[in-house]
């Protein structure tokens, strides 16, 4: 005798389970319209973001039709979809039944050198002022704080922005930015460029020689961390067969734009070098990865590509362009590569490096934009010639990010070692009409707070260590008696607890918790440093270990703008 749990498990072959599709059903007018904006490009499960763009774009955010649709139509799980979607945070992620965001975003950006210069006002008078078809929201560092205040109206960036400025583009439907003037490939090529590349594949010059002239150079990665590049090279190019190149222009640290400054002026000169080490350390693929704040560079460098690959110098590697939605996380080169496989930028933990065991599985050479932007001039100019730029015993040349109360913010090349007195009295035009230095930031967000008294120290890596700080990308944000470092640095633990990836509890919890306490009147010193000391020691990534020196720096610095209460404070 069968049994009732028999008949309908051999009736739907599973036990008391009945015959019906599970999880969320496909829509087939979603499914199509997903199809049409796909097109024939690959259904790699690397390219899910930019398959997540390419919706996001047309549609100004992602539907749970869509995402199950492209779930569907990649073969994937619709949470691998939901899980990296949700974890950018220019990507749009609808729930069931919520309305579409207005035809126009309006975002402001409220991190420091912005804030400093009226963020806070201009994003006021434009969530007033606004229509309904505006939307108006805070946003990260978008990398343009020369030109502080900046909001961005679609993806289009408005420079020293008023809300008359912001709201006549968003009225007009500017959404899309221009792209400014630059040297293309043609002009380029007509000034010499690419001859080193070529000369180096036709054999002129050897990858010993080159790897050589680099380490003579003192050429170290200006992206951060400051590793010898000729080193670097060396590492990669003993790993095994096939090895990648990921050039990392995700300069997302606050204060920080050189690399969108290279690449609007003068974009092929980083492409040569990038070239120049995939010859040299033997690598075959090239993967480009870009932050999507940076629209215009985005164009133009997806132009000047195909240009190049049309009409090449020489035999190229594969060259890639991948497109960031917005995570600072993602300037870190693990996390980095996690992205540029189409999944959540997270960290790696470490051993094994990227250079061992990098972008799908590979060994990888990971780059900063303008660590190669200064190959060509090395190898044509001689390692001498970058080597004895420096000043103070240092090497080299730095291009440094300024920003704040300068007569002239920009980006600045200058002497590796040179001072911020120096920088701000030589390059900078001095300090603005009615502004005296008070402190500075060596080295953006995470490289901590010096005060005017620390001005002649040299900046460079090695330097501003002893002093509880670090250079970084050598982005330089200068404050005056008008500001305090106390309030900046609340503002840079927010920045950070808004972009901690969540993966480890001291710098998912442990953000959160200092800027609650940090946006108390009287700071409580105890806790404050148990909480930094819980970030530097337990944090997998460079976010949360250094999260915490811009805090410090204010206890070591500044403090006479705490209350006596805040040191004397027991958690």
């Amino acid at each position: 005798m069968i049994s009732s749990n028999e008949a309908t498990r051999g009736a739907n072959g599973a036990r008391g389970v009945k015959a019906r599709p599970k999880g969320r059903a496909v829509d087939a007018t979603a499914l199509a319209e997903v199809r049409a904006l796909l097109g024939d490009a690959p259904r790699e499960r690397t390219l899910l973001i930019e398959h997540l763009h390419r919706i996001q774009d047309r549609y100004r955010c992602l539907s749970p039709a869509h995402i199950v649709a492209l779930a569907d139509e990649m073969k994937l799980a619709t949470t691998e979809v939901y899980e990296v979607a949700t974890f950018y945070h220019h990507f749009d992620v609808l729930a069931d039944g919520e309305t579409p965001p207005p035809p126009v975003t309006i975002r402001v950006c409220e991190t420091l050198s912005c804030r400093m210069a009226g963020a806070q006002a201009l994003r006021a008078a434009l969530a007033s002022r606004a229509g309904r078809d505006v939307r108006v929201i805070d946003a990260p560092c978008v990398g343009r704080c020369e030109h502080a205040p900046v909001a961005v109206v679609g993806r289009r960036p408005i420079d020293h922005a008023t809300a008359d400025l912001v709201l006549q583009a968003a009225a007009e439907k500017k959404l899309e930015p221009d792209v400014p003037r630059y040297v293309d490939l043609a002009q380029y090529r007509a000034q010499g460029g690419y001859r080193t590349l070529a000369a180096c594949v036709a054999g002129t010059r050897s990858a010993d020689s080159v790897i050589s002239e680099l380490e003579n150079s003192a050429l170290r990665g200006l992206g951060g961390a400051g590793f010898p590049a000729g080193r670097k090279w060396k590492i990669v190019r003993a790993e095994p067969a096939p090895r990648m190149l990921a050039v990392n222009i995700d300069e997302g640290e606050p204060g920080t734009f050189k690399d969108r400054h290279y690449l609007e002026s003068d974009p092929h000169r980083f492409i040569e070098g990038a070239l120049i080490a995939a010859w040299a350390v033997g690598i075959d693929e090239v993967y480009f990865y870009l932050r999507d704040e940076y629209a215009a560079c985005r164009a133009l460098l997806t132009r000047e590509l195909a240009a190049l690959e049309r009409d090449p110098p020489c035999p190229l590697p594969r060259l890639h362009l991948r497109r960031g939605a917005g995570a600072y996380i993602c300037g870190e080169e693990s996390a980095m590569i996690e992205s540029i496989e189409g999944k959540r930028g997270m960290p790696r933990l470490r051993p094994p490096y990227v250079a061992q065991v990098g972008l799908f599985g590979r060994p990888t050479l990971e780059h900063n934009l303008e660590t190669l932007y200064w190959v060509r001039d090395i190898l044509e100019r001689g390692a001498e010639w970058f080597a004895g730029q420096g000043r103070h015993g240092r090497k080299g040349l730095r291009s440094f990010s300024v920003s704040g109360r300068v007569a002239k913010p920009g980006v600045h090349v200058a002497p590796a070692g040179i001072t911020l007195n120096e920088l701000v009295d030589e390059y900078c035009g001095g300090m603005l009409p009615g502004h005296e230095l008070y402190g500075y930031l060596p080295g953006g967000a995470s490289g901590g707070i010096l005060p005017a008294s620390l001005a002649d120290v040299p900046l460079d890596f090695d330097t501003l260590q002893p002093h509880g700080c670090f250079i970084g990308s050598a982005a330089i944000i200068v404050l005056s008696q008008h500001d305090r470092a106390k309030d900046a640095a609340l503002n840079l633990m927010r920045f950070f607890a808004d972009e901690s990836c969540g993966q480890c509890t001291p710098c998912r919890v442990g953000t959160v918790k200092a800027a609650a306490l940090m946006e108390k009147a009287a700071w409580n010193k105890a806790l404050l440093d148990d909480l930094s000391q819980a970030m530097f020691d337990a944090s997998i990534c460079g976010l949360g270990q250094a999260a915490p020196n811009p805090l410090v720096s204010v206890f070591r610095y500044f403090p006479q703008e705490l209350t006596p209460a805040t040191t004397e404070a027991k958690s």
